[in-house]
């Protein structure tokens, strides 16, 4: 059956419960001392006591608008005591690079009995690829997996479900759905976080109101009574759009939306806001960034007070926050079916 996407999906706002915060951006790379041009796609975490991000940070002369070689792509690494105000550590915390390896991106952050793993995307000569790593200290890193081209943009959920580590990802399938992005959610477990199977499509472009494009994973879910909170990342394409950054011609937008999980049987939507619940609105994220109108979140902490902070990457140029009542954002949720 042949899927017909609209071609406009017009203005989209924020929902109200969502509150943007007053210090934004949060990081930016004038914060870090080795001198990248941009600071976005951050993984945040809570772990032994501290905040800990661990964010994206591209290379080149932002004065002109131009970019370094992707090789020059790596993972930087902050601490803080209240998720606001970041100590940068002096160097970069994670490199890779050799003969098949062009990069690694996008970081995700999930600690899991008592360990911090990191999800992160690898761009290679051979296609992209999905990693999982666990740390206790930030500079070093053991690497458990590495996925089969091409899938990214994994996330791992908090605990094992009836056993498994679980995962959600972003496989490309461009061949089978019809040459196009057309990139959906799956869901896959593991019994050891290096062997994955059992995948399965978990959510669909045309299941989102708000793409025409893709969508895919975001930050990691968090639990809350009601189920799962996960966040995902919704793409819409213009053909009417211009610039929009640095390059000749963006015209895509991203934004974010929600929706919640069955906490026993995580391949189940219990609900989905139909609208999106982060569109890009404020001045650092329409404009002056690398490619204009992005929301990217990539970390999400669920407070005992009940406030979540929400950390997202704006414009691909800059990390920042929003917050917002976990009942609010399930009451978002529970008012949609898919």
């Amino acid at each position: 059956m042949s899927i017909i996407l609209p071609e406009r999906i017009g203005e989209l706002v924020s929902s109200s419960v969502v509150a943007r915060h007053p210090n934004n951006p949060i990081l930016t790379p004038e914060q870090v001392p080795y001198g990248p041009a941009l600071v976005f796609n951050a993984g945040v975490c809570k772990y032994n006591g501290k905040y800990v991000m661990v964010f994206r940070n591209d290379y080149g002369n932002a004065a002109d608008y131009t970019l370094e070689p992707h090789h020059t792509t790596n993972l930087g690494v902050a601490f803080s005591d209240d998720g606001i105000r970041w100590d940068v550590q002096p160097e970069p915390c994670l490199k890779l690079h050799d003969e098949e390896i062009v990069r690694v991106y996008d970081p995700r952050l999930t600690v899991i009995d008592g360990r911090c793993y990191l999800c992160f995307a690898v761009d290679t000569h051979h296609g992209i690829r999905g990693g999982i790593a666990v740390t206790e200290d930030f500079r070093t890193f053991d690497i458990l997996s590495m996925s089969a081209p091409d899938n990214r943009n994994m996330v791992l959920f908090p605990e094992r479900v009836d056993g498994n580590f679980v995962r959600l990802e972003r496989p490309f399938t461009v061949y089978s759905r019809g040459g196009k992005d057309r990139f959906d959610t799956w869901i896959s477990d593991s019994p050891d976080l290096k062997y994955w199977g059992n995948s399965k499509l978990l959510l669909a472009v045309e299941q989102v109101p708000f793409a025409n494009d893709k969508i895919g994973p975001a930050a990691p879910p968090v639990r809350t009574k009601h189920g799962w909170l996960t966040l995902f990342h919704a793409v819409d394409i213009d053909a009417s759009r211009g610039k929009n950054g640095w390059e000749d011609s963006w015209k895509k937008r991203y934004t974010a939306g929600i929706m919640l999980l069955d906490l026993e049987r995580p391949d189940i939507i219990v609900g989905m806001s139909r609208d999106p619940l982060l569109a890009p609105e404020a001045s650092y994220e329409i404009a002056g960034g690398f490619r204009d109108h992005v929301i990217f979140p990539g970390g999400m902490i669920l407070e005992d007070s009940g406030e979540v902070k929400m950390y997202y990457g704006a414009a691909d140029a800059v990390e920042c926050l929003a917050t917002a009542h976990v009942d609010d954002l399930v009451a978002l949720c529970l008012k949609g079916i898919v």
